[in-house]
């Protein structure tokens, strides 16, 4: 690896002063250096300015007409909460009802409205369409006196089995009792399964 025999320098290749140091590139021109920084002296001749120039303006009655004529400025409001009369801005302070008092107060956003308008309208279009499409199958839609019923049947019958299990035992020492108990259970949560679905879902579909 490396050189059979390390070549030796001659003696006059000598290590001079500063020869390892990096060689910086030579610094540019730009195009400032020829530029005046600033704008040359007026001559004082030709750019001397106009002397002795008036105005026939009233100075004092313009400022006392202005000064009328202002519309007042309305004076900040303010709040002291301390006694060595700290004053605080009442606006942000949250002490003056600010937001009660707007015109919009109480109304329904825009934005709302507009939601509310395209869901409707995406309502409307889905019911027609299933309409349409149930139609060709031979499906009708579920109506409110027959939902309604359903719904009380399915409360009554909730109604007696949440009864039945009140009535269990406290203690469940035995495989009969403890059979009934999950029986009872099982029931309930399919009657609570389907007064949820009907509760849910305001458009229900049957087959006749």
């Amino acid at each position: 690896m490396g050189y059979a025999k390390e070549p030796v320098q001659k003696p006059t290749e000598y290590l001079k002063s500063h020869e390892k140091e990096p060689k910086l590139p030579e610094p540019q021109k730009t195009g400032r250096i020829n530029q005046p920084a600033k704008p040359s002296v007026p001559h004082p001749v030709k750019d001397r300015p106009l002397l002795g120039v008036k105005t026939n303006k009233n100075f004092i009655s313009q400022n006392a007409v202005d000064t009328i004529m202002a519309v007042p400025r309305k004076p900040e409001k303010n709040f002291v909460d301390t006694r060595k009369g700290d004053k605080f801005k009442l606006e942000p302070s949250g002490l003056e009802p600010v937001y009660v008092k707007k015109k919009t107060f109480g109304t329904v956003p825009t934005y709302l409205i507009e939601r509310n308008e395209e869901r409707a309208k995406f309502k409307a279009e889905y019911e027609a369409y299933m309409q349409e499409y149930f139609k060709k199958g031979a499906m009708r839609t579920m109506s409110d006196g027959e939902r309604d019923a359903i719904l009380q049947g399915l409360k009554q019958n909730w109604d007696d089995l949440h009864h039945a299990f009140q009535s269990l035992s406290v203690s469940i020492d035995t495989l009969p009792k403890k059979m009934k108990k999950e029986k009872l259970e099982s029931e309930m949560k399919a009657l609570e399964k389907d007064i949820d679905l009907l509760q849910r879902h305001q458009l229900i579909y049957i087959a006749d």
